[in-house]
């Protein structure tokens, strides 16, 4: 299966995104609340129904880019946003993407993405990060497999993956994620 663009804008209008809980997840929201720079210019790739994004941009940080590949999703943050910056919201392909960040938040988009993608995620994500730039957020902790998205992946291969291109400051079992995701997350915070 290619996870296309016409595959991300079906599930999407199919509503068929069962990774999405609805509002910002706890592991989020708590790193979230503890960025003090309100200047930090910050990407949410994969941004979906962007609930990270709207949460980001009610806590004041106004340089903030919701990215996806699907026109679906952007058109329904920019329905239930619509006071977002429209030109703040990017419909292309990460890989294709130039623009540079001092943060990326990672929900869901990595472990969304088809596996053998995964060495150039982080290549790529290294590039678009400014100098000392971090990646955080969360990756699912469960049995890589064939069946997804989202596919799974374990701390040892994400450690293997990421410190290629990143000092890892942290990498480690969620302690607040949410009920259903209990013991199946794992955070990451990334330095260039």
């Amino acid at each position: 299966m290619k996870l296309t663009k016409e595959y991300w804008t079906n599930r999407y209008a199919e509503n068929n995104i069962p990774w999405d809980a609805g509002a910002i997840t706890t592991p989020i929201k708590t790193y979230i609340d503890q960025l003090s720079d309100k200047e930090l210019k910050i990407l949410i790739p994969g941004v979906g129904t962007g609930h990270e994004l709207a949460y980001l941009y009610e806590k004041g940080f106004k340089n903030v880019y919701g990215l996806d590949i699907s026109e679906e999703p952007i058109n329904h943050f920019k329905n239930q946003n619509p006071e977002f910056p429209a030109k703040q919201l990017i419909v292309d392909d990460f890989f294709h993407h130039t623009d540079r960040y001092d943060l990326i938040i990672e929900q869901t988009f990595f472990c969304a993405l088809q596996p053998e993608l995964r060495p150039l995620y982080v290549n790529h994500s290294n590039k678009l990060l400014n100098k000392n730039g971090k990646l955080a957020g969360v990756l699912f902790s469960f049995p890589l497999t064939n069946q997804g998205p989202p596919f799974g992946g374990s701390l040892d291969e994400y450690e293997s993956l990421f410190s290629k291109y990143f000092s890892i400051e942290t990498l480690g079992y969620c302690y607040n994620s949410i009920k259903p995701r209990k013991n199946n997350e794992l955070f990451i915070i990334l330095k260039k």
